[in-house]
């Protein structure tokens, strides 16, 4: 099993900044690849930005290409979604989630095999 925390979200205004983490414990050898997923009030989830451990690839979603960067350290079983430039859009509860076995373009919820529990960012106009 692998356990998922997210943090790091908060209140920005647009144009703003902020850095959400993703600490996992438990079975993290068994992580191939962790990717960061948003959901706004009425809106199905969304895939934000993923990143596979080996070899670093990480893809993004149009919406945020440019703007949001996803890195990881495997020394602290962590990954960030570094967010600049925000929009009011953006605002959405942001989960974590983690995939053992690469199959799918990670891009689908049903590509990950555990979530943490999501961080709100809300970002004022």
């Amino acid at each position: 099993q692998v356990q998922l925390v997210e943090s790091g979200g908060g209140l920005v205004q647009a144009g703003g900044s902020l850095r959400l983490s993703c600490a996992a414990s438990g079975r993290t050898f068994t992580i191939a690849r962790t990717g960061w997923f948003r959901q706004a009030p009425g809106k199905e989830r969304e895939f934000v930005a993923a990143i596979r451990w080996t070899g670093g690839n990480t893809y993004y979603a149009d919406s945020v290409k440019g703007r949001f960067t996803i890195s990881g350290d495997s020394a602290k079983n962590t990954v960030y979604l570094q967010m600049n430039i925000l929009k009011p859009e953006d605002t959405a509860v942001y989960y974590c989630a983690a995939d053992r076995t690469l199959y799918g373009l990670g891009r689908d919820p049903s590509d990950y095999d555990y979530w943490g529990q999501g961080t709100q960012v809300t970002v004022s106009s």
